[in-house]
């Protein structure tokens, strides 16, 4: 059987979701054999951590498309369409081209559930995907990859990049990745690969040192944040970058909170490291791109009056870095709507946001697999003393409908995130 159009395409893919999470390389190294290795045939920067990989990545893609290059991307979950997940310069792949490659992938996927290893995983398919189309339908100059989930186990994890990134570390999917910080932290390292440069934003004292420990047994140069490359901040969303050798003064960045200035200098170390590889990138192009950068749903302002923003925190590193920047609401009633995953440590998140200064909190739930359910969200809210709505929708009008001097902030599951988004850009 063959797609004839993108909604049979997608439901396939998004029909293989069934198969759930399943950690391993041997399905990928299978599929990609049979397909003569598109994973081979681009240059990488392999980007893993907790939180901050997306932003990350697209401060460092305006970056290099600052300095001239087409820039592959490669990203999870989506926000507004499927297609963003491949993007090349921020642009989407084509509807006509999901269904080619879905076509081309099927069969294949077919195959494999007959042998021992059985059917891939969506993710898995998603990642042959965006291989097999840097590789033959497109013509990128690099290609910047987001982990899915960890990194040993990774389906992303059969390249050899250029750079191995880790942006920082938290507790997230321990029920995949070990319920330590080191026992996160390792698999996190799996990414690591022998005479490849490492690029940490990582701050906590031990798991510093256990990836130098690893980055002296692979052979490669280890870059810390704090250690080799530094931040001080001048302003909100100003700092300046500094190195033993260089500093780049008052660079302006373009997404919100203190944690994204350590977020955009993993980025301007990584372009570093990439000029030593042949590319090349100047001051100016490291500040616009810096300053440039848009990543929707992390701290995005999609409303003027009443100030409304999106924010995926979706676990609880996310979370606490939310609070925190939510200082600058400080003066102004703040009102949230907040959902998360029943697998997320949800109780541990709204006593966070209690913490923000003269803060109304509902609970809410939405049409998604793993969501809560409207028994959960009521008995949560009334344990935590807060309030629950089942229709977020109406609520969310109803807030801004009444204008006035209040802060709204829809926070919680990025698959949420996406709803709301879409709900609140169409009008």
């Amino acid at each position: 059987m063959s797609f004839h159009n993108y909604t049979d395409a997608l439901q396939w893919i998004h029909g293989t979701l069934r198969m759930g999470i399943k950690p391993g390389l041997m399905r990928m190294e299978w599929m990609l054999a049979k397909l003569d290795h598109p994973e081979n045939k681009n240059k990488w920067v392999h980007i893993a951590g907790t939180n901050g990989k997306g932003s990350t990545l697209t401060f460092l893609r305006n970056i290099l498309e600052q300095s001239g290059y087409r820039v592959g991307t490669f990203t999870s979950p989506y926000i507004e369409i499927f297609n963003e997940r491949i993007s090349v310069n921020g642009i989407p792949i084509v509807d006509e081209m999901i269904v080619r490659l879905c076509n081309r992938i099927k069969p294949l996927a077919d195959e494999l559930d007959k042998t021992e290893f059985g059917h891939p995983s969506e993710f898995e398919i998603i990642t042959v995907m965006m291989f097999l189309y840097f590789a033959e339908y497109d013509n990128i100059d690099i290609g910047l990859v987001e982990v899915g989930l960890g990194g040993r186990l990774d389906s992303t994890n059969v390249i050899t990049p250029l750079i191995s990134v880790v942006t920082t570390i938290g507790m997230d999917h321990m029920e995949f990745l070990g319920d330590s910080l080191q026992s996160i932290a390792k698999e996190k390292a799996g990414i690591f690969k022998k005479h490849v440069p490492i690029v940490s934003g990582v701050l906590q004292p031990e798991i510093r040192a256990m990836y130098k420990e690893k980055s002296v047994s692979y052979q490669s140069d280890l870059y810390q944040l704090s250690t080799n490359f530094f931040v001080k901040k001048q302003a909100d969303e100003m700092f300046n970058y500094r190195t033993s050798n260089q500093e780049i003064r008052d660079i302006e960045v373009g997404l919100i909170g203190d944690h994204q200035l350590d977020n955009a200098a993993v980025a301007i170390k990584t372009s570093e490291l990439l000029q030593a590889s042949g590319f090349a990138i100047t001051e100016d192009a490291v500040k616009q791109g810096v300053k440039l950068a848009k990543w929707p749903g992390r701290m995005e302002q999609v409303n003027n009056s009443p100030l409304v923003f999106l924010d995926g925190a979706h676990n609880l590193e996310g979370m606490q870095v939310l609070v925190n920047s939510a200082i600058k609401f400080r003066g102004s009633p703040v009102k949230i709507l907040f959902t998360a995953m029943r697998d997320k440590a949800f109780v541990e998140m709204i006593d966070l946001l209690k913490r923000i200064e003269d803060v109304e909190i509902v609970l809410t739930t939405f049409d998604y697999p793993r969501s809560l359910t409207v028994d959960e969200i009521n008995q949560i809210a009334n344990t935590n003393n807060i309030a629950s709505v089942e229709n977020w929708e109406d609520t969310l009008k109803s807030w801004i409908k009444g204008g006035g001097e209040e802060i709204i902030l829809v926070t919680g599951s990025l698959y949420f995130i996406s709803e709301v988004r879409k709900k609140l850009l169409k009008h």
